[in-house]
């Protein structure tokens, strides 16, 4: 067996880790190699059905309806999980292969033998929708900055850079980085995702089971597997759903826009209805400028572009509401995508040219930078009317 596999032995069942780099064609090969060798009664692999029928139904994205993305809060996860899925292809298309290329080839060479195959990762909605309720908007903003710089950069990784991504060192420092930059996203997907895998994995139906995982994970499923071998449960219903809003978090998203209002009613008292008119319009601009230009930077439609002007007041007074949400509703109705745009995504996602140009991704470019404007202007806003008190 290589070195990026490992054999564990509890009691006459094993369980042997196959450790891969998703874009990668000597994982590809191990792999086959794998499952052809080992003859496992039963093949793991790391994906939720959802991804899985992605990968083997790529078109399943013209069926996307973006309008009822946008209407239900998802545009976040969707221009992450995008962002993410760009940044996969482009290492793939330096490498020559997909992303989840290795995992496919488990699921078909364990069809191919008929050995039986199971998904054993956390359903990728649930994940994303996790790691969303454990951070907030400036924290969601450095995801998708970071998702994005990732993304839409010209650094083309070696094939010897590639494959050391199955480097226990590599790996260490990859998730001491995430973990330092964002500890709640890094838990989300990398720590309770390893202990889902692990507890599909070991729920799994068979004696000799082969497991195709991110080499990423394969430490912490060990140590899982470990704990759950020495009568620790298996149960993870408390990590496959997403959390409720705490109360305090629900506080804490009514205190910037009552600051506001109660600085503008401050004013009212303090040097009348005239003051606090003044007040209101320059919160307004501020508020309405700095969102209008995050859609001007994309290049929205002039309409797109007024209607996030007047638009980010009433997101910013209901927390209820995205300050990008119309800008964006705005956008699909003026510039309506079309198949072919659902149908050019996972070429478009891998260069800025590309999002500005696939109607899809241009929307939720505008989602994202309205909002962030907004958000800066009502930052901005609070000291700026105290001081105009």
């Amino acid at each position: 067996m290589n070195d990026t596999s490992r054999t564990l032995q509890f009691g006459d069942r094993r369980i042997t880790l196959v450790g891969t780099a998703h874009v990668s064609q000597e994982s590809i090969d191990e792999v086959r190699l794998a499952i052809e060798n080992g003859k496992p009664d039963r093949v793991c692999i790391e994906l939720d059905d959802n991804r899985l029928r992605s990968i083997t139904n790529p078109e399943g994205w013209e069926k996307t309806d973006i309008v009822k993305v946008i209407k239900e809060g998802k545009a976040f996860l969707l221009l992450a999980n995008l962002a993410l899925s760009s940044f996969q292809r482009k290492m793939g298309m330096d490498s020559g292969v997909k992303p989840g290329a290795e995992m496919l080839a488990a699921w078909e060479a364990a069809k191919a033998a008929g050995i039986p195959c199971s998904t054993c990762d956390r359903d990728v909605q649930t994940t994303l929708r996790r790691a969303w309720a454990k951070s907030n908007f400036w924290n969601r903003s450095k995801l998708l900055g970071q998702l994005l710089g990732g993304a839409l950069s010209n650094e083309k990784p070696s094939p010897e850079e590639i494959e050391a991504l199955k480097n226990k060192s590599e790996l260490d420092a990859m998730m001491k980085e995430l973990a330092d930059y964002l500890p709640s996203v890094k838990e989300v997907l990398i720590d309770e995702r390893d202990r889902f895998l692990a507890a599909k994995i070991w729920e799994a139906q068979g004696q000799n089971l082969l497991a195709v995982v991110g080499a990423g994970h394969a430490d912490g499923i060990e140590s899982w597997l470990q704990r759950f071998a020495a009568g620790e449960s298996s149960d993870v219903q408390e990590i496959n759903q997403v959390p409720p809003k705490k109360l305090a978090g629900k506080i804490v998203g009514w205190i910037l826009p009552l600051t506001i209002v109660g600085l503008i009613v401050a004013g009212f008292f303090t040097s009348g209805a005239e003051r606090s008119l003044q007040l209101v319009l320059r919160w307004i601009l501020l508020n309405g400028s700095l969102a209008a230009l995050g859609s001007l930077l994309c290049l929205a439609h002039p309409l797109t572009i007024l209607v996030s002007f007047f638009s980010a007041p009433i997101g910013t007074l209901n927390v209820f509401l995205a300050v990008g949400m119309f800008a964006a509703l705005s956008e699909a109705a003026l510039r309506k995508p079309s198949v072919m745009d659902f149908q050019n995504l996972s070429t478009d996602i891998t260069s800025l040219k590309g999002f500005y140009r696939n109607r899809v991704t241009h929307i939720l470019l505008i989602f994202f930078l309205s909002s962030l404007g907004g958000a800066i202007g009502n930052f901005i806003s609070v000291p700026a009317l105290a001081f105009g008190l």
